[in-house]
């Protein structure tokens, strides 16, 4: 296993994080409580000791998968949650009001069945608490021992400048990114360098559609939110150009003897220094597939070759 310290905490996190969305058992097709378990097994038995989740995914059924599966492990591991999604009559809402972080990691710390959270981040910034409460927050929880640190995700080069005065205090950052997706590079590469903390992707392998188990006539049921138009990476245009990424992928990956996911999970090793590639995984197979991107490096001509075909769609 690859291994990367975290900005500002002196974690030391495996390069690849089980990302938690999937055992919320809501939006992906068929998902098994059992393979879910058995995949957190795998996962830690071959050196993966970083799990994200978050208090929206299944409404805390991920929490609470995620607690059942660490068991007496939980010490072993580092656990990041992530807070400021509110549901409501009206809809989904975003707040990070201090009584509501507070609520929030009550909550999480029961599901999670655990006294203290290693990383609580804001999911989403909701722009009307202002950011010195929100830190004032963390801290006093910090100081409290319910959290250890605290992070950032979904951040735009907007909402980057009110962060600016708090370098050092955040300890990493999450987006989306990926062959499949690089519209919010720049945000992830400022934040990184403004704030100093360590990159973490998500959507890693464009939900699914990178691991070459797709074509072009790939469909998904009701039940998985693939289905809808607004993941792009499964419709149109958008579809073809990743198809195109996945068919220049695989001479690659039988170069080196692994699967094309572990490519695509490699490149973003690669090319994005000291970075946590979080993949979520349904089943023990998919996490044995994201292992192959461990301890090889794509060549110079190959990262190239592979930056400049997903860069050649100009909607990427």
């Amino acid at each position: 296993m690859e291994f990367v310290d975290l900005k500002n905490s002196g974690l030391r996190v495996s390069r690849l994080c089980m990302g938690g969305c999937p055992m919320g058992g809501y939006g992906w097709g068929d998902v098994q409580e059992k393979e879910l378990l058995d995949a957190i097994d795998v996962a830690i038995e071959n050196g993966i000791n970083f799990f994200d989740t978050a208090d929206t995914y299944g409404l805390g059924q991920s929490e609470i998968t995620l607690a059942k599966g660490l068991g007496e492990r939980r010490k072993d591991v580092v656990i990041e949650t992530k807070f400021g999604v509110r549901f409501s009559n009206s809809g989904t809402i975003y707040d990070n009001s201090p009584s509501y972080i507070r609520e929030s990691l009550e909550n999480s710390l029961k599901r999670l069945k655990t006294d203290y959270i290693d990383i609580y981040t804001i999911h989403y910034r909701d722009y009307s608490t202002p950011i010195e409460s929100v830190v004032n927050t963390l801290e006093s929880l910090k100081e409290e021992g319910k959290i250890r640190f605290f992070g950032l995700s979904n951040i735009s080069l907007e909402g980057l400048t009110e962060l600016l005065p708090y370098r050092d205090k955040f300890v990493c950052c999450q987006d989306e990114f990926s062959l499949a997706c690089r519209k919010h590079e720049n945000e992830l590469i400022d934040v990184e360098n403004s704030l100093n903390v360590t990159p973490m992707t998500w959507g890693s392998l464009g939900q699914g559609v990178l691991t070459g188990k797709y074509n072009r006539d790939c469909s998904f049921g009701k039940d998985d939110r693939r289905s809808r138009n607004i993941y792009v990476n499964f419709h149109g245009n958008k579809l073809k150009h990743n198809l195109e990424i996945v068919e220049a992928m695989r001479p690659i990956a039988s170069a080196h003897n692994v699967s094309v996911a572990a490519v695509a999970i490699r490149f973003i090793l690669d090319y994005l220094k000291d970075s946590v590639v979080l993949v979520g995984a349904k089943r023990p197979s998919q996490i044995e597939s994201n292992l192959e991107s461990i301890d090889w490096h794509l060549s110079e001509k190959e990262i190239e070759l592979l930056n400049s075909i997903s860069l050649s769609d100009v909607n990427v």
